[in-house]
């Protein structure tokens, strides 16, 4: 990370220029003698030179003057919370015996610097001069005199940018605006006469930089009657003291910008508090700020910003009221000095802000309404987890230096660093004049917006989506053309004669061998004969001649009547025998059709591709799974298993599917095939062993794990469980062989975070168990997990434990990470042993488990993908829709978002938003299609009314699973739509026929029935 400029760094110099006064308008009627006074930071940067202008008429001062920005003074959070005042001062003509020159404010004018900090080294600028109250231009501004009002040209300049291109990437503005109290406690009126007048403050601490914090001080708050609203639109103030010319007070271009209630981030939204929040913010008494304070964060500032949002949620805005400066002349300073401070914190109230919102990706906002309570020092440690009162501290500061009055304007004092704490603290009341319950009767509250330049946590870009559901339906080729009819009947008669072919050359080998041999010289025709004869002579001894004739002898009847178009007898003899002249014919060219495919090389026919691939079972089947549907995902794995039964991945598959269901002896029987089938495959051989050690067959599980570190000596699980079993089954020196063997990987091992499935470098193939060889990548698949920084061995292990279902090593391992040096109650650690409850079903537990985890890696979706899955089992659908949207909104991807993906989009089909829930899916269709995501895009669609959009996805999801029922009972509601009769009779059939459970969509496509007339074939 680039560092900012430090107080030792070259300071930039910032160069302000006054070009040009236009229409300026004074004292006298046909000139003025004039200048302009630059100010800022509370530091007079200079005058100009005196000019002598024509009234309405512009003057050139092209007067320049200039600061130092530097972390010393006139820092970067100055310029971004403080502008330049240039102040337009005529000289007045010189009356008899006056020795000084008189003097009149014109006008006052404003120059924000905030484009500096955005990058720009210069900017021209045309500011508005704001009259001072009674001079000419005031004057002239209320009669209308004047259609253009005077103004200022202003250039700003640096040599070089103020922040790099890195600085100015990480840097973030944070806005800060107190707005109005309403509803004040009656106490806060003085009674006329009966004291000093008084002020109101608020005050809120932030971080600027990792080391320094501000009090951001709002004062000069205005108590003010009721009796109408407060206007919106109204412009913010500047962080400033009062100024000569009201007008300058209001930052150009930035005004109070209202929302709807409900769409508060505060207090008060619901729908009872909303005719309360009308009377008050009408008719009753409020005291009004409309001040926004700038507050420029750095890198380390805007991560610490983070960083404290995250360890508290809720941050205190303190306010009291305060008797104005001046109020107090004639008091006896130094008397009781406990007593004024008393004074100066009475009706001493805060204001906790909930700051969560704007760690939610691309938040950059939080406003609303928020309830006043009385200052109590228990209640802002627990709530807060702080301990110290800015305002209390800021107000002692200058007490202590004979100074006992509130900041007068609207400020920044340095804060003492507030301590994050989790213990007690004595609490009790501050002041004796604050009732307890004076906030609680008058329900004040007060509205406060924060805002950020740059979202803290940053959300990712809208990604772009198909328009048309066909885009995204992959390209196949067109399904073979069934034949029907003669077409078939042949091609039958074709299959029976290859299949009787088959058999004969297989009763020849039987006789005489192989049929051909390469080299061997033709058979002359003596002997072909011989063994002809001896070929018939075994057909008709063993009856395969009688059973081949009786095998063809259907087809042939087939043929007769779907190609001869012959169904009655012939009465005609000689017909009969030129018919079977003919039939004879045709079927011996037909014989030798079929004999020539079956014996050639060039003729074989391609089988076909299957639809689905091995890859998209096996996707499928884990989604069966999600849903606990374990029937549905048992036929893909054994579907999976008939494509390639030799494939050790498919039985570690179907294994862990058991292991799922805790069927360990079926699991343990897949796992033995596996290794039978392939003995280096590792993960078969882990888990054999895991399942041995799981039945008390110590001396089996130490066998399985050593095979499985002489297969790949660089994997971390297989040494760690080999350890174990050695802990278990053999003495001290063995186990610390294990336990050598496993650090001898050493710290680069942990350190660089070996997956599971690295090949050992330096050992060749063909070394190591049973002739070993390097993990197939069908076990490296098996052995994968996300790569993690910051892990240990028994992390590694907890993750292929939890891949693979075995959940009793996976807690054991869990306990040993709480054990391990480097280990302990990690962000990681709370993650694995939340996804170990779900698994459980302690979805109570789990949610305990993944808020400990929030605490440090709250922008982790792993952790918020969680959180919705245990929503989701538990029924609370709006909960886990916020932490579906939330996970799908970080930069970053989650381990795996299909299940959010199916879940999301099934809770907007409930919510009837099937805009979003067509969204969802499509996202889902473009990353992990399945039929249960085309199934959801199809209804979407269809309940939008995009009836050959939703045709098209329950096209595809029929494709990819033609036995799911809801599919057909969706396709039979838009063939009625479409007034497909046939269509929509087959889709109701099959759906009926696969036993649809959802009764609404039964009675919808009944009702839509009876409606169109057609679609039920009982009709």
């Amino acid at each position: 990370m680039e560092q900012f400029r430090g107080v030792g760094d070259k300071a930039t110099l910032v160069k302000i220029t006054v070009l040009r006064g236009n229409n300026l308008r004074g004292n006298k009627a046909e000139s003025i003698l004039n200048y302009v006074r630059a100010e800022f930071n509370g530091i007079v940067l200079g005058d100009s030179q005196k000019l002598d202008a024509a009234v309405d008429q512009g003057v050139d001062y092209n007067f320049t003057c200039s600061f130092e920005c530097s972390d010393a003074a006139h820092t970067l959070d100055d310029m971004a919370h403080k502008p330049v005042i240039l102040t337009v001062i005529e000289v007045l003509p010189k009356e008899k015996k006056q020795k000084e020159e008189k003097t009149a404010v014109i006008g006052q004018a404003i120059v924000d610097l905030l484009p500096l900090l955005h990058g720009q080294v210069s900017f021209l600028s045309t500011v508005l001069l704001h009259p001072t109250p009674g001079s000419p231009a005031e004057a002239a501004s209320q009669e209308g005199s004047c259609k253009v009002g005077p103004s200022l040209d202003v250039t700003v300049c640096v040599p070089e940018p103020l922040l790099s291109g890195v600085q100015l990437s990480d840097s973030n503005l944070l806005k800060v605006t107190v707005e109005t109290a309403y509803s004040v406690p009656e106490v806060w009126n003085p009674v006329s006469g009966s004291g000093p007048l008084s002020s109101y403050v608020a005050a809120l601490q932030v971080p600027l930089t990792a080391e320094k914090e501000q009090v951001l001080m709002f004062s000069n708050g205005l108590l003010k009657v009721g009796g109408e609203s407060e206007p919106m639109g109204r412009p913010r103030k500047w962080p400033l003291g009062p100024l000569l010319a009201p007008g300058a007070q209001f930052i150009p271009g930035v005004s109070m910008e209202g929302e709807p209630i409900e769409m508060e981030d505060g207090d008060l939204t619901s729908i009872e508090d909303r005719d309360f929040r009308k009377e008050a913010e009408t008719n009753k008494k409020r005291v009004s700020w409309d001040t926004e304070r700038r507050c420029f964060l750095d890198a380390e500032g805007a991560a610490c910003l983070t960083r404290r949002i995250a360890e508290s949620r809720l941050w205190p805005v303190e306010v009291m009221r305060s008797p104005q400066v001046g109020a107090t002349k004639g008091g006896k300073a130094g008397k009781d000095k406990g007593g004024e401070d008393e004074t100066q914190l009475s009706f001493h109230g805060v204001a906790y802000v909930d700051m969560a919102p704007l760690l939610y990706p691309g938040a950059r906002r939080v406003r609303g309404a928020y309830r006043l309570y009385p200052f109590y020092d228990s209640d802002l440690l627990v709530k807060a987890k702080r301990n110290i009162s800015v305002l209390r501290e800021s107000i002692r500061a200058p007490a202590t230096q004979g100074r006992g009055r509130a900041p007068s304007s609207v400020g920044s004092c340095k804060a003492v660093p507030s301590k994050m704490l989790d213990g007690g603290h004595k609490g009790g009341k501050d002041t004796k004049e604050s009732p307890k319950r004076m906030y609680a009767d008058s329900r004040t509250y007060i509205i406060i917006e924060i805002a950020l330049e740059k979202s803290l946590v940053p959300k990712r870009s809208p990604e772009e989506l198909a328009k048309r559901v066909m885009e995204l339906i992959p390209p196949r080729a067109p399904l073979p053309r069934r034949p029907a009819g003669a077409e078939r009947a042949v091609q039958e008669y074709q299959a029976q004669i290859a299949s009787v072919a088959g058999q004969v050359l297989e009763q020849y080998q039987q006789l005489f061998g192989p049929a051909f041999l390469p080299g061997e010289k033709p058979l002359d025709p003596s002997s072909q004969e011989q063994r002809k004869t001896k070929l018939l002579g075994e057909l008709n001894y063993s009856g395969k001649y009688f059973a081949f004739k009786e095998q063809i002898k259907y087809f042939v009847v087939r043929i007769v009547r779907e190609k001869m178009l012959r169904t009655e007898a012939f009465s005609d003899p000689e017909q009969l025998q030129t018919f079977l002249s003919q039939l004879y014919v045709f079927l011996v060219d037909e014989m030798h059709v079929a004999l020539n495919k079956t014996l050639s090389v060039d003729a074989q026919e391609t089988q076909p591709r299957p639809l689905v691939d091995c890859a998209q079972l096996i996707h499928f089947a884990k989604e069966a799974q999600l849903n606990g549907d374990y029937q549905l995902a048992a036929q893909y794995y054994q579907e999976q298993l008939t494509r390639d039964r030799s494939d050790p991945a498919h039985w570690f598959d179907y294994g862990v599917l058991y292991m799922l269901t805790a069927d360990y002896q079926k699991a343990e029987e897949c796992f033995h095939y596996a290794v039978s089938m392939e003995q280096t495959h590792l993960p078969s051989l882990l888990m054999c062993g895991i399942l041995a050690e799981m039945g008390g067959r110590l001396e089996e599980a130490e066998t399985f794990f050593e095979g499985a570190t002489c297969v790949d000596p660089a994997n971390v699980v297989a040494w760690t469980l080999f350890a174990w079993s050695q802990i278990l089954y053999v003495c001290n020196n063995n186990t610390r062989v294990g336990f050598t063997a496993q650090s001898d990987l050493g710290p680069d091992t942990e350190a660089s975070v070996v997956t599971g499935s690295q090949s050992c470098q330096g050992n060749k193939p063909g070394e190591g168990y049973k002739g070993g060889a390097e993990a197939e990548p069908s076990a490296m698949r098996h052995l994968a997990t996300p790569t993690r920084l910051n892990t240990t061995i028994y992390m590694e292990t907890v993750q292929f434990l939890l891949q693979n279902n075995a959940l009793q090593m996976a807690q054991r391992a869990l306990a040993q990470e709480l054990l391990c040096p480097g280990g302990g109650l990690s962000s990681s650690y709370h993650l694995a042993l939340a996804r170990l409850q779900m698994l459980r079903a302690e979805y109570g537990s789990a949610e305990s488990s993944l808020k400990e985890a929030l605490n440090d890696s709250f922008q982790d979706p792993d952790v918020w993908a969680l959180f919705g899955h245990i929503h989701h089992l538990t029924g609370e659908f709006g909960k886990a829709q916020e932490c579906y949207e939330r996970t799908l909104d970080f930069v970053t991807d989650a381990t795996d978002t299909h299940p959010i993906y199916l879940r999301l989009g099934s809770i907007y089909l409930q919510e009837g938003e099937f805009q979003r829930a067509k969204t969802t899916y499509l996202r889902a269709c473009k990353s992990s299609p399945s039929c249960l995501t085309w199934l959801g895009l199809g209804i979407a669609c269809y309940r939008l009314g995009e009836l050959t959009e939703a045709e098209d996805a329950l096209t595809e999801a029929n494709i990819l699973n033609n036995g799911n029922a809801e599919v057909w009972g969706y396709l039979s509601l838009v063939c009625l739509q479409t007034g497909r009769r046939l269509e929509a009779e087959q889709s109701y059939k099959y759906a009926l026929q696969l036993n649809l459970q959802k009764e609404a969509v039964l009675h919808e496509i009944k009702a839509l029935q009876d409606h169109v007339g057609f679609g039920n074939p009982c009709f």
